[in-house]
């Protein structure tokens, strides 16, 4: 599995997209793709809750239509929310026309100026196109947390091995992963907090 992305190589060939940040603090980025969904996102927000941690939620915007009291409980914990596109859209398959007009009908619902491509996925020629109006954010760690047999085990790690000052790292929200969550994410965000990490949602 593809956990840990490259970043100077990442940088170099596509330089307007934000893989990590930069900072020399004991700072990360936690966010969770997809959603909001009924059940996903009222059992991530609690735990987040418990452990005072902020994160950003990168909202799909046909759920956020369909789910507009759950997008409210995001904001009013103070999380920070971004763009995923209207309806989870693959880029290399659309024109650049399709993809932009679906980002952006997302974005009367959402309102955000940070953008995460589903699936990590956009052609040059829409990056150039979105890049005038939102930050593209990508990912530094992606735990694959919708991997149907992954174990505990190698979830924690997956996270915990690679996390450095500055990384972005990549969990979801939907039902997909909903069991893996449950299972791990309290674990893993409690052992970050015990090496001296904090959230930041500030892009």
């Amino acid at each position: 599995m593809f956990v840990k992305t490259p970043t100077g190589l990442a940088k170099f060939l596509f330089p307007s997209m934000i893989w990590k940040n930069k900072t020399t603090e004991k700072k990360i980025w936690l966010t969770f793709d997809d959603g909001p969904d009924e059940i996903v996102t009222v059992f991530l927000l609690s735990v987040l809750r418990k452990l005072k941690i902020k994160a950003t939620f990168f909202l799909i915007g046909k759920q956020v239509k369909k789910h507009p009291i759950i997008t409210k409980k995001i904001l009013d914990a103070g999380h920070y929310i971004g763009n995923h596109s209207y309806s989870h859209i693959n880029g290399f398959l659309k024109s650049k026309k399709e993809y932009v007009s679906d980002v952006d009908r997302a974005n009367y619902l959402i309102d955000s100026k940070i953008f995460r491509p589903p699936y990590g996925k956009i052609r040059p020629i829409q990056l150039r196109h979105l890049k005038k109006k939102y930050k593209i954010i990508m990912w530094d760690i992606l735990s694959w947390d919708f991997k149907k047999n992954i174990s505990s085990e190698r979830l924690y790690k997956n996270v915990i091995d690679n996390v450095e000052n500055g990384s972005i790292i990549v969990f979801h929200n939907n039902m997909k992963s909903y069991k893996n969550l449950k299972q791990n994410l309290e674990n893993i965000l409690l052992k970050l907090q015990k090496e001296g990490y904090t959230f930041s949602t500030t892009w």
